[in-house]
């Protein structure tokens, strides 16, 4: 499969990475030909220098024979002009990284015209996350799948942790909860346990469970956070606009704290439920004046890492109960996330994730099962697909318990119609199921692959 990626940026980088590690023909067009060197120099990629508007450039990449092209460059425009350009020279299909709220919004009345397969907004995917853990504070991470009927739930065991040296099976037993602890991190080891696995203080547990069961798990436990209910957010960007308009349609009261006058008012128009403040993230002294302590979240969404992390830091120390940060930079996000920081969340990654979906259900679209989601844990070492299966196939009808499933495969959910299924041995797939697999092993396209 060609891949074609305009714009070596931070997503576009990701992506190359990802892809030419799962053995895509990767072609990389960027006007900078010193960040095309790095890439060339790191990554099993061939690159092209040039503007992705001009169509000579194109060519010389081969976009008339690609499968797909992704514009991702920082310029909306670019990105849907290029996509525009690639389908006319013949290319399979397009995905454009579309930022701009008033782009975004009507992107259905533009998708048919610029022949777009797939428009991807990473400040609106972040918002949607960050919008999740702060309805549900007790978890660090939350994936969605089933059109977010299912989660996938990662959570910290404290030291003070009912489950601590409990097995998993004896607390599937003990709380009668239909969940699923698909994988668990500790002090940088991964593994997907079976039941015989001990809980340590620690780990980190990725669940699979509905919402509800979800609510009840952690009410169980005793250590259920209280609603949130007053926000403030730093930086007043794309990400905090989306993010505040999602809080404030469901009561939460929000204050956004953004340096830039200008910026301040037009967040002012947009946001009349909102409270937005001029001034400077970092001033500890307004952040006390604006009530950090007594405020329920606090969410960083400077543009700047470094300036999240110390002010997530410093919302910590004054009791802030859930912290979140946005950090784009992999090595940062590893450097900190034992500093308290509830939890870390990129647009690379979110970004990234998306498009990954689209790649694999496109590659092997005869399969017996469409890639539908797909989400990159723990550092990427783990990932979690949904798929959709098609039609009846060797492994539907059969229990569980008579297929034999390769190591460090799961299947995690079932979701048929509207019954949520946590598997046991006597469960089956059916065509027209959505099937949840957690796996370490990289390039899945589809259920069969996970079979022995």
């Amino acid at each position: 499969m060609k891949i074609v990626i305009i714009g070596d940026g931070k997503v576009g980088y990701k992506l190359a990475k990802q892809l030419s590690v799962e053995n895509y023909d990767v072609v990389m067009i960027d006007s900078n030909e010193k960040k095309l060197k790095y890439a060339v120099d790191r990554l099993d990629i061939a690159c092209v220098t040039g503007d992705a508007a001009d169509a000579r450039v194109q060519r010389d990449a081969d976009v008339p024979h690609a499968d797909l092209v992704i514009a991702c460059t920082s310029a909306d425009e670019c990105n849907m002009l290029s996509c525009l350009i690639a389908r006319r020279l013949g290319a399979k299909h397009t995905i454009a990284r579309v930022r701009n709220p008033i782009y975004f919004n009507q992107i259905g009345l533009l998708k048919e015209d610029l022949h777009l397969s797939m428009a991807v907004n990473p400040e609106h995917i972040i918002a949607d996350e960050i919008g999740r853990l702060l309805l549900f504070p007790d978890a660090s991470k939350i994936e969605t799948f089933v059109k977010g009927r299912v989660e996938l739930v990662e959570f910290m065991i404290q030291k003070e942790s009912r489950l601590v040296g409990m097995s998993l099976a004896d607390m599937y037993e003990k709380f009668q909860i239909k969940l699923l602890v698909c994988a668990v991190e500790h002090c940088g080891d991964v593994l997907i346990p079976d039941g015989d696995y001990v809980i340590r203080q620690g780990d980190k547990l990725h669940i699979a469970v509905s919402h509800q069961e979800m609510e009840r798990f952690f009410r169980l436990l005793g250590k259920h956070k209280a609603k949130v209910k007053k926000v403030i957010i730093c930086g007043g960007g794309r990400v905090a606009y989306y993010l505040a308009v999602q809080l404030c349609a469901i009561g939460m009261q929000v204050k956004i704290v953004e340096r830039d006058v200008e910026r301040c008012e037009e967040l002012c128009e947009l946001l009349p439920k909102a409270t937005i403040i001029n001034g400077d993230a970092t001033d500890h002294d307004l952040l006390i004046e604006e009530g950090i302590e007594a405020a329920d979240a606090f969410v960083a969404l400077t543009g700047m890492d470094e300036e999240n992390i110390i002010t997530s830091l410093f919302a910590k120390s004054q009791g802030s109960a859930k912290i979140i940060t946005k950090i784009n930079e992999d090595r940062r996000a590893l450097m900190v996330k034992d500093f308290g920081i509830d939890s870390i969340v990129s647009a690379k990654t979110a970004t990234a994730d998306a498009i990954l979906s689209y790649v694999r259900a496109r590659k092997n679209s005869q399969a017996s099962a469409n890639v539908e989601t797909l989400y990159q844990l723990v550092d990427d070492k783990v990932e979690a697909l949904e798929f959709i299966i098609k039609s009846e196939t060797d492994y539907t009808g059969i229990p569980l318990k008579n297929l034999e499933i390769k190591s460090n495969n799961l299947i995690a959910c079932i979701a048929r119609k509207r019954e949520i299924i946590i598997p046991g041995g006597d469960d089956c797939m059916m065509a027209g199921d959505s099937v949840i697999v957690v796996t370490m092993e990289k390039r899945i396209e589809d259920i069969e692959d996970i079979l022995v």
